[in-house]
Formats: structure tokens, sequence, C-alpha cells
């Protein structure tokens, strides 16, 4: 729960960091996301949404694809799970009855 961390990893390391903001507090996490997100020039954060852990694994993939290819080939076949998995429920959603 410290928004700062990501912050003062990126200032250390010229490495690509992701700060993932955590939902807590009276603010839910928004004051963890301005910490994240409003980094000083030539200390950049990637910053995901608040609790958007998973988002994080799929930048951090993302990133790694540019290297590895058998890592961008899973994202192409994971978001195209995706892709076939929301057309199918959009279907269904096309063929329920109306309340």
């Amino acid at each position: 729960m410290a928004a700062h961390l990501a912050g003062v990893l990126a200032s250390h390391t010229t490495l690509p960091v992701i700060g993932v903001p955590l939902a807590s507090g009276a603010l839910k996490g928004v004051d963890a996301l301005y910490s994240t997100v409003q980094m000083p020039p030539g200390i950049p954060v990637a910053t995901v949404g608040i609790d958007g852990a998973r988002n994080a694994a799929y930048l951090a993939c993302s990133i790694l694809s540019i290297k590895y290819p058998e890592i961008a080939k899973g994202l192409e076949d994971f978001r195209e799970k995706m892709r076939k998995s929301i057309e199918e429920k959009s279907k269904a959603l096309k063929k329920s009855p109306s309340p």
C-alpha cells in the first residue's frame, strides 16, 4: 500500500516500471493513482488503473514480447480467445428477451 514505491523504484533504474495503485482509504485508491501517475520529467512510471494488477501483467508481457516471440504468440492467442468470448456474449445478449 505504498503508492510512492513505483516512483522510487523508477528513480533508481532505467528498466520499465509499472505502478499498480490499490484501492484503499476514503479515496478508494484515487490518491494512489495520482501518486503513481504524477511523476517528474525523466522518471516515467507506466500506470494501470486502480486494482489493475491483471492489466499490469498484460503490459509486462507486451513489453517482454518485443524480445520473446513466444510471449507475443501467447498474447495474440489470449486476445483472440477474449475477442471470441466477447462476441459470444454479445450474441447471447441480443437473443435474450428485453425486460
